[in-house]
């Protein structure tokens, strides 16, 4: 077994599964986390224990975090509806934006990290096709890593110098997905959607379906996405 290891985000979707095949083939052993936050889409879950085990991560963990408790997102409180169709470049942040998620979950993936004693971290923040959230940036993702040398005792006493991975980060919708073709990632396991069903079937009409489906069109491959009968 490889001596590098890392600990790494996977929500279900797309991305996060093509940034756990990218670990993989960098020689790292993966030690997955997911989150139950009071997500409305829970069959990303289902998804994420899928996605876990094909791609070969040798333990994988999801933690309960209570984000419906504040609310405040179209993907936590069911009183604020998930937009469909295409936002306008000028819309601003958009209601599906979780307060801190991000931050919470690069936290716990830290700790975890700390205890592993290992010093990766890999997350599938894209901010290129993305819809606009904050804790998808490059800035975001320097400045955490620098709290987390900072606010660990691996870091404090020297025994590690973490990394946050982010290898999606300048990388469009369509070369996600090519990239995720190339190192085996069978995207039918995945869920991307907002409101998907309990069986994992998309909307089609939420800004993620739209993002997922032009990046399969994009890319010149067929989308295996199960959308619900409308």
């Amino acid at each position: 077994m490889s001596d590098k290891q890392a600990v790494v985000l996977v929500s279900g979707g797309l991305d996060s599964a093509t940034t756990l095949a990218i670990a993989r083939a960098q020689g790292f052993v993966c030690h997955a986390v997911s989150f139950d936050y009071g997500q409305r889409h829970r069959a990303e879950l289902l998804a994420a224990d899928h996605v876990a085990q094909a791609l070969g991560a040798v333990d994988h963990r999801t933690m309960r975090i209570d984000f419906a408790g504040i609310g405040g997102s179209a993907l936590t409180d069911t009183s604020i509806q998930v937009p469909e169709g295409p936002s306008g470049a000028d819309a601003g942040i958009p209601v599906t934006y979780v307060p801190a998620r991000n931050t919470v979950f690069l936290s716990l993936a830290l700790g975890w990290a700390e205890v592993l004693h290992c010093s990766d971290l890999f997350i599938g923040v894209n901010a290129v096709d993305y819809s606009g959230y904050p804790d998808c940036r490059p800035q975001f993702i320097r400045a955490f890593e620098q709290l987390a040398n900072v606010a660990t005792k691996a870091g404090v006493e020297g025994s590690s110098h973490f990394k946050v991975h982010a290898p999606l980060i300048d990388m469009s919708k369509a070369q996600i997905i090519q990239r995720g073709l190339e190192l085996g990632v069978n995207f039918a396991d995945t869920v991307s959607c907002y409101q998907a069903d309990a069986q994992g079937r998309a909307c089609g009409r939420c800004e993620s379906c739209r993002l997922r489906r032009e990046g399969f069109a994009m890319a010149g491959v067929s989308d295996p996405t199960r959308y619900q009968l409308l």
